[in-house]
């Protein structure tokens, strides 16, 4: 059984606060204080701290340790380390007022003024005082804090921007980090633009919309949400032959959303009069990117052309390698259709069965944190990642 994580990290704290105040109290002897350094010299408040760790109290322990520390250059690792688990435990109010006291402190280094105001940015985006959050990071910023502190402090600013919704702000910020910070952070930059060219689609500001996804796709060549919204506007404007080459791209961007472009092809292709092109593609899907939704798209195609018993008959012999249930339903609708009249009452049951068990089951799923649901998020509900859904794959999904 594993220590729970604030425990743990409150006991990495213990260990650095006590080596500060070693270091403190050596100094202190260097500088001319009598007397040798011993366990009896370091603060009775951190041997209290240590006592109500192991006894399982961190509450207590905190307010010990905070006690123990007094504020100086050494230490203010130790307080920031404090201040975080008083976050992580809910408490943020707590850990505002103690680095509003490291900032009251005077003789604090530029390092040091600096940590602590991205720790308290960091305090007000936690208890949803985003505009105190953005001010202090903007003062952060004009500060000359250095490289590091400064990617860090954007990096910040930028989840600020994405919290409102702020999604201009947030690409401008995004660019002003180096290549390789940008580089870290491209696919939510990319998703982003998505976000501004669905507000301009929804306004019909065509040309906003796509400058918005070709600058999605300079910053991730893989975003399918791009290329799909790219697909739509040319629809929109009947350039058919256009949405078919940015459609057929996204095999290469995301075998596993090829599904999802699969009704929009079909249209494509109607409207050009090419089937027996779009069924060549699905055949070549079914080696490279196989799912139902390619399978009964050709199972379709095989059914206008040369029957039920033939379109029947091809997604028998698919689902013995890559069995589903929507196959599976698919299968029984063609056989009320085709079957004899004694068969009928009976499928129709099994098939009322198996289509409430399709209908009660989820569609997609987070690949980072296992949301499921029946809709395509880009954006987790849950753990807020981006572009980290994608189909549920085997027997009860793709």
């Amino acid at each position: 059984m594993g220590l729970d994580p604030l425990l743990l990290l409150l006991l990495v704290a213990a260990i650095a606060i006590g080596w500060a105040l070693c270091r403190w109290q050596y100094a202190q002897r260097s500088e001319g204080y009598p007397g040798q350094l011993s366990g009896s010299d370091l603060s009775r408040d951190y041997f209290q701290g240590l006592d109500h760790l192991m006894s399982d109290r961190p509450d207590e322990a905190i307010e010990s340790f905070i006690r123990a520390l007094e504020i100086n250059s050494d230490t203010i690792p130790a307080h920031l380390a404090l201040a975080r688990l008083l976050r992580r435990k809910g408490e943020v109010e707590r850990a505002i007022r103690l680095h509003q006291t490291l900032l009251a402190r005077s003789g604090l280094s530029h390092q040091d003024f600096i940590r602590i105001q991205m720790a308290l940015a960091r305090d007000y985006e936690a208890i949803g005082l985003l505009d105190r959050a953005e001010n202090l990071l903007h003062e952060v910023i004009r500060d000359n804090p250095g490289p590091q502190m400064r990617a860090q402090a954007l990096k910040l600013l930028i989840k600020l921007y994405e919290k409102e919704g702020e999604w201009r702000d947030a690409l401008e910020s995004g660019r002003q980090l180096d290549l390789n910070e940008r580089a870290a952070i491209a696919p939510a930059l990319a998703q982003y633009c998505c976000e501004l060219a669905e507000l301009s689609l929804a306004k019909r500001q065509w040309r906003e919309a796509e400058t918005s996804l070709r600058e999605a796709l300079g910053f991730n060549a893989k975003a399918v949400r791009a290329t799909l919204l790219l697909a739509r506007m040319a629809m929109e404007r009947q350039a058919w032959n256009d949405a078919i080459k940015a459609l057929r791209r996204v095999r290469e961007q995301e075998p596993l959303l090829v599904s999802e472009t699969i009704p929009m092809l079909q249209r494509c292709y109607q409207e050009t009069g090419r089937l027996r092109e779009f069924e060549s593609y699905l055949e070549s899907c079914m080696v490279l990117a196989p799912s139902t939704t390619v399978l009964l798209a050709r199972a379709e195609l095989i059914r206008e052309r040369d029957g039920v018993v033939a379109a029947g008959l091809f997604i028998t012999d698919e689902l013995k390698n890559r069995p589903s249930v929507r196959g599976f339903n698919r299968l029984i609708d063609l056989h009320l259709e085709y079957g004899v009249s004694s068969a009928r009452e009976s499928l129709s049951v099994l098939r009322g069965l198996t289509g409430q068990l399709e209908q009660s089951k989820p569609k997609y799923q987070c690949v980072r944190c296992g949301f499921a649901g029946r809709t395509l998020h880009w954006h987790c509900p849950s753990c807020r990642e981006w572009d980290s859904t994608r189909p549920i794959q085997g027997l009860e999904g793709e």
